[in-house]
């Protein structure tokens, strides 16, 4: 399983992600989920998927070598463009694969997140779905989510504000959004690959890779735990001499 996520607010955009694969209970690695598409000063792309590691890996592959041709990403108009080229890799790939796949009783399953930004033009983020359609997050849901998404979404809710939440906060909620899916199911894990991509920055700078011995993910983790059951303690205590019923 994997867990991705994306944020968008009017400052930017905060790209997050997982690193663990499995193939059962006795085959787990960890696999980078978070891909970039950059041409300095002209657009900036982060990618990041879920699904079959196969066929990411070959709709990743094709995307390069567009790219790196001139083509593609490397030439889209936008970023509803952008979305769209990479639904129709995910589509050619489905072309490919998917009879194979089916005929074993296996699912056609990837999932993309898109984000970045094209000179000229505001930062967006899309989710491409399988069939190779796309999602945009808007400014009343400024998030979207791949992979094992329930356990981390509350905190997103909560939080996240397209107006009113910095990059830095941001970066914040989706460390805890991705810890407290890694407390919850044992196929998500470390290394956390996180991106800041700050409004008309046009390349990527702001970038890092958190171990689970990372002293900023620990500290992180310790006070957010510390922070939510002070928080429950201070809630008003529940009067069930008033209110209560006998049952």
């Amino acid at each position: 399983m994997t867990y991705c996520l994306g944020i968008h607010t009017r400052h930017g955009l905060v790209m997050a992600s997982d690193s663990r694969t499995n193939a059962g209970y006795d085959q787990v690695n960890v696999t980078r989920k978070m891909h970039t598409f950059v041409l300095p000063g002209e657009r900036a792309f982060i990618l990041l998927c879920s699904g079959s590691l196969s066929l990411t890996q070959s709709i990743i592959t094709l995307l390069g070598r567009d790219f790196d041709l001139g083509k593609g990403l490397a030439s889209v108009a936008n970023m509803y463009d952008a979305a769209r080229e990479i639904g129709e890799q995910v589509r050619r790939v489905s072309e490919m694969d998917r009879a194979a796949l089916e005929r074993d009783e296996l699912r056609y399953n990837v999932h993309f997140l898109l984000g970045g930004q094209i000179a000229g033009q505001p930062p967006d983020l899309y989710l491409i779905y399988p069939q190779g359609n796309p999602l945009r997050a808007t400014e009343d849901s400024p998030f979207l989510q791949i992979g094992e998404v329930k356990y981390g979404r509350p905190i997103l809710v909560r939080g996240i504000r397209y107006q009113e939440t910095p990059l830095e906060e941001a970066a914040k909620y989706a460390l805890i959004s991705i810890d407290s899916t890694m407390r919850s199911n044992v196929t998500v894990g470390a290394p956390i690959d996180i991106c800041i991509y700050h409004r008309d920055e046009l390349d990527i700078n702001h970038r890092r890779r958190m171990t689970d011995k990372d002293p900023d993910l620990i500290e992180i983790h310790q006070q957010w735990e510390q922070t939510l059951r002070k928080g429950v303690s201070e809630l008003p205590e529940i009067d069930f001499d008033t209110y209560g019923q006998k049952i």
